[in-house]
């Protein structure tokens, strides 16, 4: 009897190895991806994820994403149909939780340092220094193998835009975010704020447009003294905007300063020395300052350019009193309707440089979608961010559902509807921008897109620097000592730069501002940089 249940015994575990066995041991292939599956899982873990095609999974899943909401935004995004439609193609049920961006990131630390955060992080705003904290602290996951093998799409656009890899790459070697990126070709969108000059004005004083920074300032003591709107009134405002930062960053090309684009409006390459430049230490930057200041002496801004708020500025240019203005597609600002204006050329300058030094590098922003360790499904939420970097899926985000949101013309244009131009916030999200998407001229059709923007981008292209940086990285040793010098010099040198232009302190004080400077510790502060940028290079 003892022989038999022996026998039996070793009968049964001779077949459980033999099952174990063809199950998949250390010589057997891996189970088959030729279904378009993921088959590295265990079962009753991850769903099985597709590397192509939708669904991208069988069985449906759900994700909680937290998202950072622009006033512009609509204040649900559930409800949409861009969201509903997705959530139907991909298997995929995403519920957002929206934050104003006003309170965005007082409530994402908040989040992020008690613990209890989400799967994802979507339009999210996140920092390179972000990234590599939360990063290398294990919240936010490497995304290396999974691009590679879940994200087609974008692991595409790396490879033809490598200085886009270079900038989502941090000092560890990992790419912990996917981006916003608008396409390089389509510089009206990449340009955003610019000058823009008022016509009607320009045809009653009898001035091309100007050129140079010193038909710039005639111009603007033309529309101040000239009458331009014919009414008998001197109510003219020469030049309004909402603070004057727009208008320095783009004065600063005609000098030759911010020869690598506005990224970095404060750090560029020295032409003489190759190096790095600092330029609010550069004397051109003082010349800068004083021409600006000329404007403000002579009231040629706007009274209150320090606290009037855009919309104030937009009813100005409305009521035909501006003459020139900072702005982004004013003909396309909706509430207003500004009339006249067109797109000024690179200004050239008194020692005949012409550099468009506003131009932004297509990596608008490196952290605009992150996965965390949260997430039980990161291939499946790669897939489903990948799409949104493909033509097809810079559609849906932009534009919404097709025969609902938009329509296709005969000839392959996209064209709203009608029901979406008059409410796009029951539509899509995307509006007030840092949004995680592939951005092109042929799935977007906001004002940037429009004859008059494409225009005034075309008279500045041939103007754009050779090189323009994305955001730099920065090791964890390097942040700590980085932080509080950028911090500090650049707080000196916003409050330094308002009294200069404002004749609150005089030039005379240049030598002594530019003394303290260095006494804060520039030249560390500029080594850093250096390193960073040496890694970025290299």
């Amino acid at each position: 009897m003892k022989k038999r249940r022996m026998a039996l015994l070793m009968l049964v575990c001779a077949m459980t190895i033999a099952l174990l066995s063809a199950c998949g041991g250390d010589n057997e292939p891996a189970p088959s991806a030729e279904d378009g599956k993921d088959g590295g899982t265990e079962a009753g873990s991850e769903p099985a994820v597709k590397t192509e095609g939708f669904p991208i999974v069988e069985e449906p899943i759900k994700l909680t994403f937290f998202a950072g909401k622009a006033a512009s935004a609509p204040a649900d995004w559930n409800s949409l149909p861009v969201w509903q439609e997705y959530a139907k193609m991909t298997n995929i049920e995403v519920v957002f939780q929206l934050t104003p961006a006003e309170s965005l990131a007082e409530k994402r630390n908040l989040v992020l340092s008690g613990g209890d955060y989400p799967d994802a992080f979507h339009t999210a705003r996140l920092s390179t220094i972000d990234l590599m904290n939360y990063g290398t602290q294990g919240t936010f996951i490497p995304l290396n193998d999974l691009i590679d093998k879940y994200a087609p799409n974008f692991k595409k656009m790396l490879e033809e835009y490598p200085e886009v890899k270079k900038g989502l790459t941090m000092p560890d070697g990992n790419i912990y975010s996917f981006p916003t990126f608008y396409d390089p070709s389509f510089k009206s969108v990449l340009i955003g704020t610019k000058l823009w000059y008022n016509k009607s004005f320009l045809d009653a004083l009898g001035l091309k447009e100007p050129e140079t920074t010193d038909e710039f300032y005639e111009y603007l003591k033309a529309v101040k003294t000239g009458d331009p709107n014919k009414n008998g009134k001197a109510d003219e405002i020469p030049y309004a905007a909402s603070n004057y930062g727009s208008l320095l960053d783009e004065l600063k090309g005609a000098w030759g300063l911010g020869n690598r684009g506005n990224v970095h409006p404060r750090v560029d390459i020295d032409p003489q020395t190759n190096e790095l430049r600092f330029i609010p230490t550069d004397p051109r930057y003082k010349e800068v300052l004083e021409y600006m200041n000329k404007l403000h002496t002579e009231g040629l801004f706007v009274d209150n350019i320090m606290t009037i708020q855009g919309p104030e500025v937009n009813a100005l240019m409305d009521q035909g009193l501006v003459g020139a203005s900072e702005t982004n597609s004013p003909h396309a600002i909706s509430g207003v309707n500004i009339q006249n204006f067109v797109g000024a050329p690179t200004l050239v300058g008194p020692h005949g440089d012409r550099i468009f030094s506003r131009a932004r590098s297509p990596l608008i922003d490196a952290g605009a979608f992150v996965i965390t360790d949260k997430n039980e499904h990161p291939e499946a939420t790669v897939r489903w961010i990948d799409y949104f970097y493909s033509e097809e899926g810079s559609k849906l985000f932009f534009m919404g559902v097709k025969d609902l949101s938009y329509i296709e013309k005969l000839d392959g244009t996209l064209e709203y509807t009608e029901a979406y131009q008059q409410d796009p916030s029951k539509f899509v999200s995307w509006a007030g921008g840092y949004y995680p998407a592939m951005l092109t001229a042929n799935t977007f059709k906001g004002g940037e897109a429009t004859p008059e923007s494409m225009e005034a981008a075309a008279k500045v292209e041939a103007q754009w620097p050779e090189e323009v940086w994305p955001a730099f990285t920065y090791t964890q040793e390097e942040l700590g000592r980085f932080t509080p010098l950028h911090t500090d010099i650049n707080k000196y040198v916003d409050e330094m730069t308002a009294k200069f232009i404002f004749g609150d302190i005089p030039f005379s004080e240049w030598d002594k501002y530019v003394s303290t400077i260095e006494k804060m510790g520039l030249d560390q502060y500029l080594e850093i940089y250096k390193a960073a940028y040496e890694r970025y290079k290299n």
